[in-house]
């Protein structure tokens, strides 16, 4: 089974060559893909070294937003399961063999990765688990991690899904539409080291956040 890893990346130089190189060391079939999402100068230096003939590189010209260049590699994508990587070095590319593990035991669809929280600000705490608590209100579901980059979907099924955002509320529009297609979501454990360098997510991105639940509950999606 071959696993296809999606990272988005905007501006992540310091981070970028440490995550690759973890990435590349997990020892199972893999694709790598990578997004320059209009990054500056000194990411794209940083490209230039550490991007081998193993990984493939894919470039917007300007920033388009996270939910974009996911949509953009997803396009792509070849292997039979796809996750999503962040480049802040706050997920543990580890974790793949055991979120693959749950994937394949459970002749599941999408997994995804639950993440211990305690370590993030109160305010962000609190987001994480109103934007859980409304999904799980507006879905009639038991998730407990609804915003986790860890979103390990069967590949077809995620390329069939026509997402449509182009920032953070990528997040909310993959469970919402995996959920209106009557699809179990997987959970299982993972690591996770909160950072604050470099972050890019703040509390106003809830808005659209909710905004786009509310859309894909009460409106078919397209």
């Amino acid at each position: 089974m071959k696993l296809t890893v999606i990272i988005p990346i905007y501006n992540e130089a310091s981070t970028l060559g440490i995550l690759l190189g973890r990435v590349k060391e997990v020892p199972i079939e893999k694709e790598i893909l990578v997004v320059d999402d209009g990054s500056n100068v000194a990411t794209k230096e940083e490209l230039g070294r550490v991007v081998t003939s193993d990984i493939n590189l894919i470039t917007h010209l300007e920033n388009k937003g996270k939910g974009t260049a996911i949509r953009t590699a997803l396009a792509k994508a070849t292997g039979d399961v796809v996750i999503i990587q962040d480049a802040d070095l706050e997920y543990y590319p580890e974790d793949y063999e055991s979120l693959l593990r749950v994937y394949v035991d459970n002749d599941a669809r999408a997994v995804y990765g639950v993440r211990d929280l305690r370590r993030r600000s109160r305010l962000m705490r609190w987001g994480n688990q109103a934007m859980t608590l409304a999904t799980n209100i507006l879905y009639g579901y038991r998730l407990q991690d609804m915003e986790t980059c860890y979103k390990m979907i069967d590949r077809e099924l995620f390329q069939s899904l026509n997402l449509q955002s182009r920032r953070f509320e990528i997040e909310a529009e993959i469970t919402a539409k995996l959920l209106r297609s009557g699809v179990r979501i997987y959970e299982a454990p993972i690591q996770y080291e909160h950072r604050e360098e470099g972050k890019k997510l703040t509390p106003w991105d809830g808005v659209p956040t909710l905004g786009k639940l509310l859309s894909c509950r009460f409106w078919k999606p397209t």
